[in-house]
C-alpha cells in the first residue's frame, strides 16, 4: 500500500521572491547532492508558465539497499506551473528509473499567507513493489522524506535570505510578471549550465 506524508513550510518572504527564489534554490549548502539542471521545455499558456527539468541527485543508500540500488545517481524530473496572477506555484517531481524499486512522486504548492509570507504545502506518496521488503522499502522512503523536508526548508531559506536580506514588507517589491518569471528560470538554467562546463573543464 502507497505511503503519504504531508508537511507545511512557512517562508517569511513574499510570494513574489519565493517564486522567483525557487530558480535558484541550487546550489545551496544543503543541496549538495544534487549534481545537475537541465531545462526540458518551457512554455506559455493561458497566462501560466509551464516548466520541465530534469535534476540529477547522488543515490545514497544504507547497506542493506545497495542490494536493491546499484546506482551512484538518479534522475528526477521536475514540472511546475507558475500563475503569476494568482500567486501560485505547484511542483511536480517524479524518479526516473528503479521505480518498482521505490517510487517517490512529490507534489508542493507555494501560496501567498499575506504580506511578506508564504505557505509551502508538501505532499509525498511513496511506493515499492518488491516482494518481500515493499513495506520495509516504504518506511525507509517515509523517513527519509521527512529528514529531507526540513533540509529543504533550511536550504532554500538560506537562497532566499541571500537573495533578499530582509524580509518583504508590505509595500516594498513590485509584482512578479510572467516576464520576469521567464527571465528568471530562464538564468537559472544558464547558471547550471554554466556550473556544469566549468565543473567539466576543471576535471
Amino acid at each position: 500500500m502507497t505511503r503519504y506524508f504531508e508537511n507545511t513550510s512557512v517562508f517569511n518572504f513574499s510570494w513574489d521572491q519565493v517564486a522567483r527564489g525557487y530558480w535558484r534554490r541550487y546550489p545551496n549548502p544543503q543541496s549538495t547532492h544534487v549534481l545537475s539542471e537541465d531545462t526540458w521545455s518551457r512554455q506559455v499558456r493561458d497566462g501560466c508558465l509551464y516548466t520541465k527539468r530534469l535534476l540529477t541527485k547522488t543515490n545514497r543508500v544504507p547497506k542493506w539497499g545497495e542490494r536493491f540500488f546499484n546506482s551512484k545517481s538518479v534522475k528526477i524530473i521536475e514540472e511546475s506551473v507558475v500563475d503569476p496572477e494568482k500567486k501560485i506555484l505547484v511542483t511536480y517531481t517524479r524518479n526516473l528509473g528503479y521505480t518498482k524499486v521505490m517510487s517517490v512522486v512529490e507534489r508542493v504548492e507555494y501560496r501567498s499567507a499575506g504580506p511578506g509570507q508564504t505557505v509551502a504545502k508538501r505532499s509525498a506518496w511513496i511506493d515499492s513493489q518488491v516482494f518481500g521488503f515493499s513495506r520495509a522499502i516504504r518506511a525507509f522512503g517515509i523517513e527519509r522524506f521527512k529528514k529531507n523536508c526540513s533540509q529543504m526548508a533550511s536550504g532554500f531559506n538560506h537562497v532566499l535570505h541571500s537573495m533578499y536580506p530582509r524580509p518583504a514588507s508590505p509595500a516594498s517589491g513590485m509584482a512578479l510578471s510572467l516576464k520576469e518569471m521567464r527571465e528568471a528560470a530562464a538564468a537559472a538554467t544558464d547558471r547550471a549550465k554554466a556550473n556544469v562546463l566549468s565543473s567539466v573543464q576543471r576535471t
